[in-house]
């Protein structure tokens, strides 16, 4: 699958207007090579550069197979008005969280799942149990990568 982004392209900076430096709200997405027997998509993004190992940004799931973008700020609701459910992010908070790196340089993985199936999960499970959840329910990812350094 492939996933991209009207804010940013591969390997870009993301503007700070989708960080905690600004209105932090979620950026733009849109994807596509979907299989056809997908039901569901997830969504993570995470920064596998934060100081104390992998630091989560977003949990997303349960998005119809119908829904191929997400506009920006996206609200911070457990349940979307599309049926989507969202998790907790690594600041223990429903929704999109964006970067905000303590000093360098950091990578941010916007990873998107094609889903066999809609998770059973309810709305403010983390990054792990998604994943758990997800086991053996992937037919296809995709990823998109932004950088953010503060200033």
């Amino acid at each position: 699958m492939e996933i991209k982004s009207s804010a940013f392209k591969e390997g870009d900076i993301i503007s700070r207007k989708y960080t905690c430096d600004n209105i932090d709200i979620s950026p733009p997405l849109e994807w596509s090579q979907v299989p056809d027997d997908t039901k569901t998509f997830a969504l993570i993004c995470d920064d596998p550069d934060a100081p104390m190992g992998t630091w989560v940004h977003w949990v997303l799931f349960n998005l119809p197979r119908n829904v191929l973008k997400l506009s920006e700020n996206l609200p911070k609701l457990e349940v979307l008005k599309n049926g989507a459910r969202q998790g907790k992010n690594d600041f223990g908070k429903i929704g999109y969280g964006g970067p905000c790196p303590p000093s360098g340089t950091h990578r941010y993985y916007f990873k998107i799942y094609a889903l066999d199936k809609e998770l059973d999960s309810k709305p403010g499970i983390n990054k792990k149990e998604m994943l758990k959840a997800m086991e053996g329910h992937i037919l296809a990812e995709g990823q998109l990568m932004g950088r953010y350094k503060r200033f």
